[in-house]
């Protein structure tokens, strides 16, 4: 099938009119007439995601993270990000990438499905549907089905994230019942789980002052890292893919943190 078939599916799952202003979602390299018979999933367009695609024989690249988020002057292979696009247009591979949109959308209620949490509601309302009135936004939060600490709280993330390690911020013994989950990077809306009085705020990316400000107010955190909270997108749009087109060969990067420690 065509690419641009392919494409109509993904943003009538994941409309592009739900992506953040700054943001660059859509179809960034390649053909939209191209015949794809094999779509590569990944998190990030990375050198050595591109040369994943390419040994898979893949027709459809599609990540979360735009590689692009900011007009190009010029595209030499001197450039980390010239050198991919290089890469992609001489191997043939289309690229796309679901972004803000794939959040307000969908990421946000794998994220809460993958928790158990119950009747989840938008965080953070981003749009309102014109003729239903319902909010679309980014996050969710919800009850968890029985009331745990937050270290178990914390351990329940590892399993559902296939994680080795977490960063906790609050008393490991206070009560969890409520709890906001914005995966990626959600330090900016911290304060919208404090008003939703949620009793733990699950995310990456938060820093020491956000993580010790928000134990203060009586919230706890729990950081799961950027990727390990939003490494869901490759199994959910796999899912989607092969229902919508069984015939397709569908595969993912596999799991890596895109660091070590020590």
């Amino acid at each position: 099938m065509k690419c641009k078939e392919i494409i109509e599916k993904l943003e009538q799952l994941y409309p592009l009119y739900f992506a953040a202003s700054w943001d660059n979602p859509g179809l960034q390299t390649g053909d939209l007439e191209k015949e794809v018979n094999t779509v590569y999933l990944a998190l990030d367009a990375t050198d050595e995601v591109i040369d994943h695609a390419v040994q898979a024989g893949a027709d459809l690249l599609i990540t979360h993270h735009p590689m692009i988020f900011s007009g190009l002057k010029s595209v030499t292979a001197d450039h980390f990000i010239g050198r991919r696009v290089i890469k992609l247009i001489k191997e043939d591979i289309c690229y796309y990438a679901a972004h803000t949109n794939y959040d307000v959308a969908q990421m946000a209620d794998t994220a809460a499905a993958c928790l158990g949490l119950q009747s989840p509601c938008v965080l953070s309302a981003s749009h309102t549907d014109p003729q239903t009135g319902a909010q679309e936004g980014y996050g969710r939060i919800g009850e968890l089905p029985c009331e745990m600490t937050l270290k178990e709280c914390a351990d329940l993330v590892k399993k559902s994230f296939s994680l080795r390690e977490v960063k906790v911020f609050g008393d490991e013994k206070k009560k969890i019942k409520k709890v906001a989950i914005l995966p990626g990077s959600g330090k900016s809306m911290l304060s919208d789980a404090l008003k939703a009085h949620a009793d733990v705020m699950i995310t990456g990316d938060i820093d020491h002052h956000a993580g010790i400000d928000a134990a203060a107010q009586g919230m706890g955190v729990i950081d799961a890292g950027h990727y390990g909270t939003e490494h869901i997108f490759m199994d959910q749009v796999k899912q989607e893919l092969e229902k919508e087109f069984p015939d397709l060969k569908i595969e993912r990067e596999a799991f890596c943190l895109p660091f070590w420690m020590i």
